[in-house]
């Protein structure tokens, strides 16, 4: 691979759009409850749940992005549990 990962080629990756509007309005819209893991997300098909199993196992530069995703994915859920014990 050429291409240092990024958020926005981890998009690509699982073959989403990847412009910086496109990506923000992919966040906004596909929050997750904070019990429900990135990679058990419902809106994945099997190739995108095995890509994020596999690099998160391997720790590697792509586990960097995916872990912003999914802090990204759970942003609604994380306010909510602050907002709780507040």
């Amino acid at each position: 691979m050429t291409n240092k990962p990024s958020l926005a080629l981890l998009f690509s990756q699982l073959g989403l759009a990847s412009s910086p509007a496109a990506m923000e309005l992919y966040i906004r819209t596909h929050q997750l409850p904070a019990h429900v893991n990135l990679h058990e997300a419902p809106f994945w098909n099997v190739s995108q749940r095995d890509f994020l199993i596999r690099y998160l196992v391997q720790d590697d530069d792509w586990a960097i992005w995916i872990d912003e995703l999914n802090q990204q994915l759970h942003m609604d859920a994380y306010h909510k549990l602050q907002m709780a014990y507040s």
